[in-house]
């Protein structure tokens, strides 16, 4: 029996082989080139001596693989190298998939990219029934196609418009869900893989076939009307010069068999062509930031339970997001009806993500309401959500602070005001720290954790530990107005507030930042966090002599706040904006540049301040934190591969014709 790094290979008495997945030095199974070319090895000798069935299964705890290995991928050279690991993997998978003896997949944890496309290359997959279980084809967030052979196989396996649905978004599903599908064969506890597999392999069913109105999406005939529903769908949510990858996903299953080595190498849908798309780089970058700020949270913590104090919408949805992801939480506010709306919209999004009964009564025992504030008596953390006012914050904590535990931190999710100011009367400053969400809780997975300048190391580790835990991403920054998302966004936000009052239509600046790569523009962004938060945030960030757009004023003396109240910059029906249609202007250019200067400008200056630590971690936070234009890689990105002499002679032109807000702040220099 030969020796492999990274694979180990067991022939039971009853002739059935075990091949276990174990990527040498890492705690996390990826494909490298040695790894292929190793499974490759193996595939041949077990052909050459065949078992009578085969199952491959990982020896980490955290999942079955994660895909490709992305740092050997971001150091290829150029597309003959891209096209070079494709088509290894390919060939690779290939092989698996002609082995004549019985295959199955053993899929716990995390089961993504070439994870899945290994799975799928296989016969058979048993998958855990643990909600941790994940099988998704996520390499259009990368800006990719499934480059393995899943563009090929998950169609025939449960038809194209469920795959393409998948491969679309990256979206990933649980075990269950996959195997109503029909993704997997069977769901069973990880503990009872062994058994599960040797019934499978002893006696092989027949293997899976979709339904017949999955199969037809595969018909020459229909093809090319699933295709078209595709790309209808596909167009709503990305412009092709943006984010090419969902158009080349389905290119590559409509006219190349899912196969990316069929298609010609000097075609924009081609690995080399992708390879060598700006997207691609920016969205791999923003993976690697990801992941570094991931790491920023790998500490233990020993907090358990959380008090939160405020049930509004930002409360109540903390509240319920860190009981769902397992602790004890306290919820406290004046009375019940304040605190009802909070658990009403817990227990809604617990039966949306938990599915099962029991699963979701296990988290609505975690959320317990505590009008009377019991909770900060045995608390380890304590959130407060309360009015954006530093004086009522203040009252606060004077009466909290007294009955927390000595080893209890105390955190603010203030959007704006400096910790400097409200650790004034603090016995312990050093406790107090901000743990900063954003709006809609449960979607933005940002988290800032804004160090005051008495916040003990300690206290700041714990809190990124903890953010990490309730699967956030924690971002630190040193507490100044605003921080830093909020620093960087408002003057975006006022820009096109003062431009609205300068009689451009809500439509047109809204479609502007669109056509930048928002996700959302500013006036419906506007709406969305509510015109009253805004406003707030707004007074607090001003800087003197700056616009003070007068019509959000009027509109929140109004009570008219946006998506919350039904009416705001636009009127909301159903949830959705009721917008004009056209905007009467061809050329949005100049307007999205006005716009976001001067966000680019700020995130300048934070990083020549060092509220955050460096370039790539703002870009993190502004990307993650707001979602500003991912294909861009981030602000300071965009300052680089725009070029910093082309967006300094636009400020300067801006400068002159609107005034010292479009002034290049002085760390430009640095860039």
């Amino acid at each position: 029996m030969s020796n492999w790094k990274h694979w180990r290979l067991d022939v039971d008495a009853a002739q059935l082989a075990w091949l276990t997945f174990d990527r040498a030095n890492s705690s996390t199974n990826t494909f490298s080139s040695e790894a292929l070319r190793e499974l490759g090895e193996i595939c041949a000798q077990l052909a050459a001596q065949p078992p009578k069935g085969l199952a491959i299964l990982s020896a980490k705890e955290n999942g079955f693989a994660a895909g490709a290995d992305i740092d050997e991928f971001t150091t290829l050279k150029n597309s003959d190298e891209a096209f070079a690991f494709t088509k290894l993997g390919n060939d690779v998978f290939d092989q698996v998939a002609a082995l004549p003896f019985p295959t199955v997949a053993l899929i716990h944890g995390f089961c993504m990219g070439g994870g899945t496309e290994l799975a799928l290359a296989c016969k058979y997959r048993i998958a855990d029934d643990g909600a941790k279980t994940k099988m998704a084809l996520p390499e259009v967030m990368l800006g990719i196609v499934p480059g393995w052979g899943g563009a090929k196989r998950m169609p025939l396996l449960i038809g194209a418009a469920q795959a393409l649905d998948l491969m679309l978004t990256g979206r990933a599903v649980d075990g269950r869900r996959a195997k109503n599908m029909g993704l997997v064969d069977v769901i069973a506890p990880r503990r009872h893989f062994t058994n599960a597999a040797t019934m499978l392999l002893g006696k092989p069913p027949a293997m899976h076939q979709p339904a017949f109105k999955d199969a037809i999406t595969n018909w020459p005939i229909v093809r090319g009307f699933v295709a078209s529903a595709s790309l209808k769908q596909v167009a709503k949510r990305a412009r092709k010069d943006h984010y090419p990858a969902p158009y080349a996903i389905i290119d590559l299953w409509q006219n190349y068999g899912g196969d990316p080595r069929n298609v010609p190498q000097d075609q924009p849908y081609s690995i080399a062509g992708m390879f060598k798309h700006p997207t691609t780089a920016n969205l791999i970058r923003i993976f690697k930031l990801q992941d570094r700020l991931k790491a920023l949270g790998a500490s233990d913590v020993n907090i358990k339970h959380v008090h939160v104090v405020g049930a509004g919408v930002m409360g109540g949805d903390i509240a319920a997001w860190c009981a769902l992801k397992g602790f004890t939480v306290t919820l406290q506010d004046l009375d019940h009806a304040r605190i009802a709306p909070a658990i009403k919209r817990a227990a809604d999004m617990y039966k949306k993500r938990l599915k099962q009964p029991h699963l979701i009564q296990a988290a609505m025992d975690r959320l317990i309401p505590d009008i009377k504030g019991d909770g900060v008596n045995h608390c380890d953390l304590v959130i407060e959500a309360i009015v954006e006012n530093a004086e009522i914050k203040k009252k606060l904590y004077a009466q909290i602070e007294p009955k927390l535990k000595m080893s209890a931190i105390l955190a603010t999710n203030t959007s704006s005001i400096p910790l400097q100011e409200l650790s004034l009367g603090l016995a312990r400053p050093e406790r107090l720290v901000g743990i900063h969400f954003f709006n809609p809780v449960a979607q933005m997975m940002l988290v800032e954790i804004v160090e005051g300048p008495q916040t003990s190391a300690d206290v700041m580790k714990l809190s990124q530990a903890f953010v990490k835990k309730i699967d956030k991403l924690p971002l630190p920054v040193k507490s100044a107005p605003g921080f830093l998302v909020n620093r960087i966004l408002t003057p975006y936000m006022t820009e096109a507030q003062v431009m609205l009052e300068e009689g451009f239509s809500a439509e047109t600046i809204d479609a502007a930042a669109r056509e930048f790569g928002m996700p959302m523009g500013p006036i419906e962004l506007a709406d969305t966090v509510g015109l009253d938060v805004g406003l707030a945030v707004g007074k607090e960030l001003a800087k003197p002599g700056g616009p003070e757009p007068k019509k959000i004023q009027e509109l929140v003396a109004a009570k008219k706040l946006g998506k919350k109240s039904g009416e705001g910059f636009y009127k909301w029906v159903n949830g959705r904006p009721q917008k004009a249609g056209g905007f009467g202007i061809s050329d949005l250019a100049p307007l999205w540049m006005r716009m976001t200067l001067p966000a680019v400008n700020e995130a300048v200056a934070c990083v020549r301040e060092g509220i955050v630590v460096d370039a790539d971690l703002c870009d993190a936070g502004v990307i993650f934190g707001t979602g500003f234009a991912p294909h861009r890689g981030g602000p300071l990105n965009y300052l680089k591969s725009a070029g910093k002499e082309k967006l300094l002679a636009e400020m300067k032109l801006l400068e002159q014709k609107h005034g010292a807000r479009f002034a290049p702040d002085a760390g430009w220099s640095q860039y």
